[in-house]
């Protein structure tokens, strides 16, 4: 059984979620503040992390700040922000997915059970993606650069294997977000350049001038192609 820590200072929020989610199969841990989710998170180290933004004294945003100096469990993001800004200042600290309040249990029920699908996925499949002193092996779910080891989220992972699994392909906005949610919701594709800038900082020796992933402007993202020999 999945562990889902869900963490919301609104009672009726927790208690509402928590229902639809024990409903589903999944057994749930719950925080009202920043402080006691982190301290669930160390000590019962759940599969999944439902996380409210507007959260009292430690807010949500550095909840997964923290989170993500250590940890690559999956966030999902409750926000009763509408601005896209707030959403993407998750998601370039490392959360996979999001939620705007008010929302529907069912829905977040759904998106929960994608983002597990999406972690799971990876580790059914041995295969190993090399290109230009990167390696992505999906069996493992882990990525070295030159032969260090480089700490992804689920989403993150999701988005690198893709790219690399085809070098030189230039993927749009749109397909890399069908790639990474496996499911089509509300999302809007700018999210991944959130992404992108996350994978990026993490495995290129100068994020500013990228040697792995390029950007095609006006359309989207591609991996680098080996030089022909």
């Amino acid at each position: 059984m999945k562990t889902v820590l869900l963490v919301d200072d609104e009672p009726e929020i927790v208690a509402l979620c928590r229902d639809y989610l024990e409903a589903a199969g999944y057994a749930v841990i719950e925080a009202g503040d920043g402080s006691r989710a982190l301290e669930l998170i160390a000590e019962h180290r759940p599969d999944l992390v439902v996380l409210d933004l507007g959260l009292p004294l430690v807010t949500g945003l550095d909840v997964t700040r923290r989170v993500r100096r250590e940890s690559a469990v999956p966030i999902v993001m409750l926000t009763a922000r509408g601005e896209e800004s707030d959403k993407l200042i998750g998601l370039e600290l490392g959360a996979d997915d999001y939620l705007t309040k008010p929302f529907s249990p069912k829905e977040l029920v759904a998106r929960i059970g994608a983002v597990l699908r999406r972690t799971e996925g990876s580790h059914q499949n041995a295969e190993l993606l090399r290109a230009h002193g990167v390696e992505v092996d999906l069996a493992r779910m882990s990525v070295t650069v030159e032969g260090e080891r480089v700490e992804l989220t689920p989403t993150e992972f999701r988005l690198l294997a893709t790219l690399i699994g085809q070098p030189g392909r230039v993927f749009t906005r749109a397909q890399l977000l069908n790639a990474v949610q496996g499911v089509s919701f509300e999302s809007y594709e700018r999210a991944i350049d959130a992404h992108v800038k996350n994978v990026r900082r993490k495995i290129e020796p100068e994020p500013r001038a990228p040697r792995y992933i390029e950007t095609v402007f006006g359309v989207g993202y591609r991996f680098a192609e080996p030089a022909p020999e």
